[in-house]
């Protein structure tokens, strides 16, 4: 009697048998982003570490930076640095205090050129100090958002490209978003999702809390002397 192969799905049913695409989540380290709506359409629950994750904007300040206030407070009360290079306005120290970041680990890097842009992200990824490192590159190369991304998988930083939304996409990126305003809701829309499949937008109301808070790039923010770890790179 001849006995029928198996199908597909009964081969993919068996315990020994491993998906690539189950054994990239398995792996994913990540840090919760605080929003749980977020964490469960993200690959490991929440930001991931080791990896770049880039951020399409629709327009700044639709709650874009806000998302990642709640995992930068935890990180910075932990000794570890958020960093900001070349943000569009300047960061308002008030309203970061006020999202519960250590302003003591808090280092803002503005410079005159995107090659000095480029060398600033790739000396804090390769630091080995900061818990989140956002980064809003002006005219970045596709060569250097892969050496962006040799950095960051090297490292174990929650590393974020803000994008504006025509730039093209960064092809090393592990986890892409686009963030949209909706009435009163920050629209999440994952494009791309190492290890998991791109799931339905999600719709998180940022609203009270952003009229609660004063904008967190708004105003002029004092000076203080660089880390001990960036003096040694420069």
């Amino acid at each position: 009697m001849q006995h029928r192969p198996p199908s597909l799905d009964e081969i993919l049913r068996r315990p020994d048998i491993w998906r690539g695409q189950s054994c990239a989540a398995v792996r994913s380290d990540s840090i919760s982003t605080g929003h749980a709506e977020l964490d469960a359409v993200l690959p490991g629950g929440g930001w991931p570490t080791g990896s770049l994750t880039e951020i399409f904007v629709e327009r700044p300040g639709i709650g874009e930076l806000h998302l990642l206030m709640p995992a930068a407070s935890r990180l910075t009360h932990q000794g570890r640095w958020l960093a900001l290079v070349a943000p569009p306005y300047v960061p308002y120290a008030p309203a970061l205090a006020s999202c519960g970041i250590d302003l003591q680990r808090v280092l803002l890097v503005r410079s005159a050129n995107s090659r000095d842009q480029s060398w600033a992200c790739e000396q804090l990824l390769d630091s080995g100090q900061c818990g989140v490192v956002l980064m809003w590159p002006e005219a970045a190369e596709q060569r250097d958002l892969r050496r962006l991304q040799h950095k960051a998988e090297n490292g174990t930083a929650v590393s974020v490209l803000y994008r504006p939304r025509r730039a093209p996409p960064c092809p090393a990126a592990a986890l892409r978003l686009h963030v949209s305003k909706r009435e009163s809701h920050t629209v999440v829309q994952v494009l791309k999702s190492r290890g998991s499949t791109v799931a339905n937008p999600v719709r998180l109301d940022l609203q009270a809390a952003l009229t609660r808070r004063p904008p967190v790039l708004a105003e002029p923010w004092t000076t203080t002397p660089l880390p001990a770890f960036l003096q040694t790179a420069c």
